[in-house]
């Protein structure tokens, strides 16, 4: 690894409930995380976000405003994530497609129940996608 790697993530909510994936590869495979992946060369992030959700998923969104941003600094990787609101154009049951193994609608309630990825459940409650942590 030469440099760190730019990312993105979509926070999709729609009916209480947030769109997430169960991660296919490391790092942290088999936990879940937010729909997203690497920014590819001479891409916008907005058609990142995009892509990204419908390859993990086959939920079809627009990319909303930038919710923060985390970095995720590791022995053979660093990448630094930026979270993007998105809003789906449809709401349909997800697909899980390429990067995940599983993907699905959790109420927002149910998310921190979750074996989520390192860091996700504190980003989202500081963000006041998902209630606070110990409430």
């Amino acid at each position: 690894m030469e440099r760190p790697e730019l990312c993105v993530g979509a926070v999709t909510i729609a009916d209480d409930a947030l769109l997430v994936v169960q991660r296919a590869t490391e790092p942290e495979a088999g936990r879940w995380s937010l729909p997203g992946g690497r920014v590819e060369r001479g891409e916008l992030v907005a058609e990142a976000v995009v892509r990204e959700v419908e390859e993990e998923t086959g939920v079809v969104v627009v990319c909303g405003a930038l919710l923060g941003w985390a970095e995720l600094p590791g022995d053979d990787h660093h990448f630094v994530i930026l979270d993007f609101l998105a809003t789906p154009l449809e709401i349909v049951d997800p697909i899980a497609g390429t990067d995940a193994t599983a993907a699905r609608w959790v109420p927002l309630v149910d998310v921190a129940e979750l074996d989520l990825v390192d860091g996700l459940a504190r980003f989202l409650s500081e963000h006041r996608v998902i209630p606070a942590l110990g409430d």
